[in-house]
């Protein structure tokens, strides 16, 4: 999906549970195409101003200031005051700009509704205008990744702009591998004990949070740091913090350790 989306030029929107991967995704994208990475972090209350530009008030002030001893008049002024200089590009406006670019709308779903449509226009056309400055658009479209966790369904009008794909968690084996390729100092039977927990744990439907691959690269890491080799229960129950953020599953991790339920 992630070749189509390059061919076809259109956005790509990644969805899944939290801790699956769908940043990485972005991140190597840009890696392996050896472009900079501009991320936008959404979040609750997030307006275009955040995303777009913003400008430089206190140069501006200072720019008034030198202008007027130096004899300009108002209009001169007026005329210097919204230069480009002055414009301070935020994600989305960086982006256009710099292009070729990879740009990450991270967490998109943590965003309202008006946001939401904000960007379709912007992704729709590739530009923004500033009133004051002009309109800017991109030389070469950047090439766009949006990621949600699914706190809320995106609007249809985004996805039919998008191309999509849902990430889940890997496989037993593919986690594995991550393990290895990530920490390749810790010791296979750990890796694979450690994992196989995780997989285990992912299973139960009480789970509060279900830990994803960051979590488990944690708890490895935690538990090599300390020395193990294996997966010791002792040693486990000391780092579970690394796993496992709710008390309630804890609890259930506990009992899968005492059952060593990890083979």
């Amino acid at each position: 999906m992630t070749y189509l989306a390059l061919t076809m030029h259109r956005p790509l929107l990644l969805e899944g549970e939290p801790g699956t991967g769908k940043t990485a995704l972005a991140e190597s994208l840009a890696s392996a195409m050896q472009l900079p990475l501009i991320r936008l972090q959404c979040y609750e209350g997030i307006d275009a101003d955040q995303a777009l530009y913003d400008w430089d008030f206190s140069r501006q002030i200072l720019h008034v200031r030198a202008a007027t001893d130096g004899g300009s008049t108002a209009d001169q002024i007026e005329d210097s005051l919204y230069d480009e200089r002055f414009l301070l590009a935020r994600p989305v406006l960086r982006a256009l700009r710099e292009s070729p670019a990879v740009l990450l709308i991270d967490e998109i779903d943590r965003a309202d509704d008006e946001f939401e449509a904000f960007l379709l226009e912007v992704l729709s056309t590739n530009s923004i205008t500033v009133p004051e400055f002009g309109t800017i658009t991109a030389t070469t479209p950047p090439i766009v990744v949006l990621t949600s966790n699914r706190t809320r369904e995106l609007h249809d009008a985004m996805k039919r702009r998008c191309l999509y794909h849902w990430i889940d968690h890997p496989s037993l084996e593919r986690e594995i591998e991550i393990v290895r390729e990530r920490l390749p100092d810790v010791a296979d039977l750990l890796a694979e004990q450690v994992v196989s927990l995780v997989q285990r744990m992912r299973a139960e439907e009480s789970l509060v949070k279900r830990p994803g691959v960051a979590e488990t690269l944690d708890w490895v890491e935690a538990m090599g740091l300390l020395g193990a080799t294996h997966l010791d229960p002792a040693i486990a129950e000391a780092t579970m913090g690394a796993v496992s953020k709710h008390r309630e599953d804890a609890g259930r991790l506990h009992a899968l350790l005492q059952a060593r339920d990890y083979s």
